[in-house]
């Protein structure tokens, strides 16, 4: 647990009282093999599963506290989110992944771990507006803006990557305004 891409935060820094806080929410469930195990499916374009849930979980801390939400359920909805196993890319499912996979996490997620039913609706509904009904709960719309924008970052940042140090410039650029609202 390094950092959530896109974020100055060392998740390591413990002398950062937001790093302490964070971590103090997500360290049993972060730590469980069941969550590890996100690190051999890729999600966004060669971001893995495990680093995608770790952007989601920073953001939707950093934005529940924002929007006076609960940052730990925040967190840990935004951490156990994806919490399937199979790539969504290549695997044939009986509906579509943006369906089936919101269903899956929470089955998952409940058993790996006590959830709340804030914690529950914030897991299901982060692909809203795809999936269907609305979120309940500030929590859930804190997953669910992390969610799109650590995916946009992802997708960015690996795509500077390819084209080159000047679309990173400005890629990096046209999220400033947003993140400089989270950055801390």
């Amino acid at each position: 647990m390094n950092r959530a891409i896109g974020s100055k935060a060392n998740l390591k820094d413990l002398s950062n009282p937001d790093v302490v806080e964070f971590r103090s929410y997500i360290e049993d469930i972060w730590n469980s093999d069941t969550v590890k195990r996100l690190d051999k499916f890729e999600q966004h374009h060669k971001t893995s599963r495990l680093q995608h849930s770790l952007n989601v979980s920073y953001y939707s801390f950093k934005i529940a506290k924002k929007i006076g939400a609960n940052p730990r359920m925040a967190a840990r909805a935004g951490l156990l989110h994806d919490l399937y196993w199979y790539d969504w890319h290549t695997k044939k499912t009986p509906q579509l992944h943006a369906f089936l996979h919101p269903r899956l996490a929470v089955k998952n997620a409940s058993r790996l771990s006590e959830i709340s039913d804030r914690e529950a609706d914030a897991i299901l509904k982060h692909m809203w507006p795809l999936y269907p009904g609305i979120p309940k709960y500030k929590e859930s719309y804190a997953v669910t803006l992390a969610d799109k924008y650590a995916a946009t970052l992802e997708v960015a940042t690996q795509w500077s990557k390819t084209i080159g140090r000047a679309s990173g410039r400005t890629a990096r650029n046209s999220f400033t305004r947003f993140k400089s609202v989270f950055r801390k």
